[in-house]
């Protein structure tokens, strides 16, 4: 079960053209930027990764515009954990629990999962929130890192996870996010 005192978000690679070639690029999109505004109002951490932004270009405006007192870490591997400079924030944060979305979840969100699971983080996958080019590697990377032992939810499965209860005062700042 996700805890919104142990949980964070990772926001892997969602960049430039190549963000606008994936399956159903519009929806991931605009539930990334669900998750991220959900995560701001319970005050959830987010830790954003770029991958080589020089030539993919920077993160999408739609995500950068609500990420304004964040910077993005640059990772020029495939797999955050794989790289000092973007693996450094997961661990500072002191969070065991980590959200991710992203793109692709056949690559740099599939190799980031497994290396988090081998650190021994719990991973939640947000499956609406993550794409690739083809609906197929996005399937397959789903059914592989279920396999690995990666929890896999929706926003709003894991944003009604994290809030808990109706009656905090945050469930009517959520309300608009999951129309």
């Amino acid at each position: 079960m996700l805890d919104e005192h142990d949980a964070g978000l990772l926001i892997i690679d969602v960049q430039g053209k190549l963000a606008r070639m994936m399956h159903d690029s519009e929806a991931m999109i605009a539930n990334i930027r669900r998750m991220i505004r959900a995560c701001q109002i319970l005050s959830v951490p987010i830790v954003w990764i770029e991958q080589y932004p020089q030539g993919l270009g920077e993160t999408v405006e739609e995500l950068s515009e609500l990420l304004v007192d964040l910077r993005p870490h640059i990772k020029s591997t495939f797999s955050v954990c794989d790289c000092e400079s973007t693996l450094q924030p997961l661990e500072a944060s002191g969070r065991k629990q980590w959200m991710v979305c992203g793109i692709e979840a056949h690559i740099c969100v599939y190799q980031t999962v497994v290396g988090m699971l081998q650190r021994g983080y719990q991973v939640e996958v947000i499956s609406d929130a993550v794409s690739s080019r083809a609906a197929s590697n996005h399937q397959l990377a789903l059914q592989k890192m279920h396999e690995h032992g990666a929890g896999l939810s929706s926003v709003e499965m894991a944003v009604y996870e994290l809030l808990k209860d109706s009656a905090r005062p945050e469930f009517k700042a959520m309300l608009p996010l999951m129309k």
